[in-house]
């Protein structure tokens, strides 16, 4: 079982930062690959960014590509989300997820791949 905290959303102006963190308890956090989602009201849940378990490997949605970057931190057991140059298009509720991986390399993009969900932060992007 792993447990996922995230934190860090707040309310930002258009063009603004902020950095949004999840902090994963209860297992060993190097076994599992990380990724991060949002959902919007009324929308469906959608991938945003994911980082192998070795963090070796990244992948970003074309929505956020080169605004944000994931990074991860095994003596916190804790992955990022840097997000710049924010857009009202991108407020949204933020979930990190976690999923065991065989593979030191592989990185996870659909919701049904992970097997762990935090609780989500609320992101909004005024204009």
């Amino acid at each position: 079982q792993v447990q996922l905290v995230e934190s860090g959303g707040g309310l930002v102006q258009a063009g603004g930062s902020l950095r949004l963190s999840c902090a994963a308890s209860g297992r060993t956090f190097s076994s599992y690959a990380m990724g991060w989602f949002r959902q919007a009201p009324g929308k469906e849940r959608e991938f945003v960014s994911a980082i192998s378990r070795s963090g070796g490997s990244i992948y970003y949605a074309d929505s956020v590509k080169g605004r944000v970057t994931i990074s991860r931190d095994s003596a916190k057991s804790t992955v990022y989300l840097q997000m710049n140059s924010l857009k009202p298009e991108d407020t949204a509720v933020y979930f990190c997820a976690a999923v065991r991986s065989a593979s030191s390399g592989s990185y996870y993009v659909r919701v049904g791949e992970y097997e762990y969900w935090g609780q989500g932060t609320q992101v909004t992007v005024s204009s």
